[in-house]
């Protein structure tokens, strides 16, 4: 043990508790930590982890007990399999924090039945998903192995925890799916949430379509029950799904603003809702067209539609409908069973609902459809709000059969650490080999029992490549988060990124001699999605970050590049309709020693609440005491320059991004509304939850915690 560590009896716990008590000299003890980690080894995975003498051994005993899957390893030889797991120790992989190694053992490592004793270390679950997704190619899985072990990459949770196992779930992150204006549609849907809950994915679904509460049913008025008794019983199908104890099903469903419900969807999520209408663990998403900021702008009524009359009218679902194209015509169509309420109230309730909850969601759906380079209406996203993908409807006979089977939204996640990625000197590759095991993900799901997810993802081979430690990377280069060159690097990062992305959809392409179905109408196909990268091949405007490019060996895609780029994937087309979405990675954060997702990190040194163990603290990725100056926090950096920093990757991300906007302690519905509307003007896609820092209670102040005084 290290010499400022003098009472050698500290347990790991113990250890990493020092790191919120300054020491003498005013300084972080950074070193604690290390030396918890140390010791939660020593300590208690050693000690806890079942022995085998060899490498066979323990892969006979897997096998054989029902533990690993074996076809994953029959596709292998025993050479191979013998080569990749001593390439694997080789590396000699040590987890930085001991949040980051507590948090794969508790969470990811395969262990007993009993869940008393380990099977699996960090190697392990590495290779075993690399082979996992590999599927039978050596030079891939190895390939693979290189990019998760040295955390250049690393898969979602769903596809990290069940690679390879007998017993799993699915490798799929979430789901989205619709329900249209009938019975079948929402039994289906009903039904759909449970199966998919149960294998282990969030759901979303989309509402927008139900009719409103009081609309007639088969031409009686006042029938309808509107859409909250739907809500109520979508909530306690995902509380019953709760994937072997382990969890609650968690879901979320998407309300356009201009459905007449809208008042009644938030009140749901209000502190004083009566227990009949409460919503407690589904999360609320809303839909804003642009019309209804120009209205709140103008401060006019706006005016909500009966879904039921729009889709007769326009022999359309409402959701398919742009509300903004064709919101005065259906004002003025008497037809349409409409009322009105005031656009500022709307907005004024919505940050009212915020500040209790963090609810809602909100997708800019004119902003999202303007950037979307696929044929089709975006009409809903999902749990995290970072997924933006088309859908179909499906259409039920009488029996409940399907007369016709629509295309609904699975999610395929993996992320990139940036710093790590750019720190291994070939982002092109890592970026290449990130898109294969994705890829991957998608050809081996196939969810029967919900055939509209397996025909969605059947078709589309759609995928989210993310992105973390954003903050990391700018932090270690004394780059602060709010600033121009932040906002440059980024802008450039993800150009580039963009580029590997396109290419190597485009190489599969040509490798399967497929596209995805419709590429023929995509702007991909037309020329048109490149012409902004032909204009302009988004090179460093600040001399700091040409600097750091160049300090990394980061080579920048040219418009030429993009030219010729243009013409292959109008040639060969591109395997994956969609190519990237920016998570929130929480836990794959912690094991990668990366800031979450690219927003700032929310303390210089996090505490967070791990089950029996208590408070537990993780230090901010490369974090020093010489360079806290670059470690300012989300709530002190503020929501402009996060949604500034955001804004640059958007354009970039044919999808969403997962976007969290912080406030201080001091934060009014006001200051939340201008936000929302700075969001919405920079062409943000969707906002994800809103943060206040809590005020500290009067004496709970620590002298020399580091949690309050830096």
């Amino acid at each position: 043990m290290d010499n400022q560590f003098p009472n050698e009896s500290l347990n790991y716990h113990e250890l990493n508790a020092m790191l919120n008590l300054l020491d003498e000299n005013g300084s972080i003890q950074f070193d604690s930590d290390k030396q918890a980690a140390r010791q939660f080894f020593l300590q208690h995975v050693n000690q806890n982890t079942v022995f085998f003498h060899n490498l066979s051994e323990k892969l006979d005993y897997l096998v054989k007990e029902g533990y690993y899957e074996p076809q994953v390893l029959e596709q292998y030889s025993d050479a191979f399999i013998s080569k990749i797991w001593h390439q694997t120790y080789k590396v000699k992989f040590r987890f930085r924090t001991f949040l980051g190694a507590y948090k794969f053992f508790t969470s990811y490592a395969l262990k007993t039945r009993d869940g008393k004793r380990y099977l699996e270390r960090f190697e392990d679950r590495v290779v075993m998903t690399a082979l996992t997704l590999a599927q039978g190619d050596e030079d891939l899985a190895m390939q693979l192995m290189l990019e998760i072990i040295h955390q250049r990459f690393q898969p979602a949770t769903p596809t990290f925890i069940n690679s390879g196992k007998k017993s799993r779930g699915e490798l799929i992150s979430c789901f989205l799916l619709r329900i249209e204006d009938n019975m079948e549609s929402i039994g289906r849907a009903i039904n759909s949430s449970l199966q998919l809950s149960r294998r282990g994915g969030g759901v979303a679904l989309l509402l927008t379509n139900l009719r409103e509460q009081g609309a007639p049913i088969k031409g009686i008025l006042n029938q309808s029950s509107g859409v909250v008794p739907v809500m109520k019983l979508l909530e306690d199908s995902f509380s019953y799904a709760n994937q072997l104890g382990a969890r609650q099903g968690a879901g979320a469903v998407y309300l356009n603003v201009h459905h007449p419900d809208i008042m009644q969807f938030l009140d749901t999520k209000r502190e004083n809702a009566d227990e009949k209408i409460r919503i407690k663990t589904l999360s609320l998403g809303v839909v804003i067209p642009d019309i209804t900021l120009e209205l709140a702008k103008q401060n006019k009524d706006m005016y909500l539609f009966s879904p039921h009359d729009v889709e007769k009218v326009y022999d359309r679902p409402f959701s398919e409908i742009s509300v903004t194209d064709k919101y005065h015509e259906m004002v003025d169509d008497p037809r349409i069973r409409k009322s009105k309420i005031s656009a500022r109230g709307l907005f004024q309730t919505l940050a009212e609902i915020q500040f209790e909850s963090g609810y809602p969601y909100i997708m800019f759906e004119d902003t999202v459809n303007r950037a979307n380079p696929i044929s089709g209406r975006v009409n809903m996203s999902n749990l995290c709000s970072e997924i933006l993908q088309v859908n179909d409807a499906s259409h039920f006979n009488d029996d409940l059969s399907y007369a016709h089977l629509g295309r609904d939204i699975s999610c395929n996640l993996g992320s990139i650490n940036i710093a790590k990625a750019l720190d291994g000197g070939d982002l092109a590759h890592t970026v290449d080999i990130s898109i294969r095991a994705l890829n991957a993900v998608s050809e081996m799901s196939a969810i029967e029992s919900v055939p509209s997810i397996r025909k969605g993802n059947d078709e589309s081979h759609a995928i989210g490549l993310g992105q973390m430690n954003l903050h990391g990377l700018l932090a270690r280069e004394q780059i602060h988060y709010d600033s121009a060159e932040a906002i440059d690097f980024t802008n450039v990062y993800f150009a580039a990124v963009l580029f590997h992305c396109l290419v190597t959809s485009n190489r599969i392409a040509k490798e399967k001699q497929a596209t995805f179905r419709d590429f023929d109408k995509s702007t991909y196909a037309t020329g048109e999605f490149f012409q902004k990268y032909l204009d302009n091949a988004f090179l460093p405007t600040t001399e700091r970050v040409q600097q750091l490019i160049e300090k990394l060996g980061l080579t920048l895609p040219t418009q030429d590049d993009w030219a010729t780029l243009k013409q292959l994937v109008m040639q060969d087309g591109l395997y994956n309709r969609n190519l990237q979405a920016i998570p929130p990675t929480g836990s794959i954060s912690y094991i990668n020693d990366a800031t979450a997702s690219i927003h700032p990190v929310t303390s210089k040194v996090e505490i967070r609440k791990e089950g029996k163990i208590g408070r537990v603290y993780f230090p901010a990725p490369y974090l020093n005491n010489d360079n806290l100056k670059y470690y300012r926090d989300a709530y002190e950096i503020g929501p402009h320059a996060i949604i500034d920093v955001y804004s640059a990757a958007t354009q970039h991300v044919d999808q969403g991004l997962s976007l969290t906007l912080f406030f201080g302690d001091n934060v009014t519905t006001r200051d939340i509304n201008k936000a929302q509307i700075y969001a919405w003007k920079k062409d943000i896609k969707t906002l994800y939850y809103i943060r206040m820092r809590q005020k500290a209670l009067e004496g709970t102040q620590v002298d020399g915690c580091v949690s309050c005084t830096l």
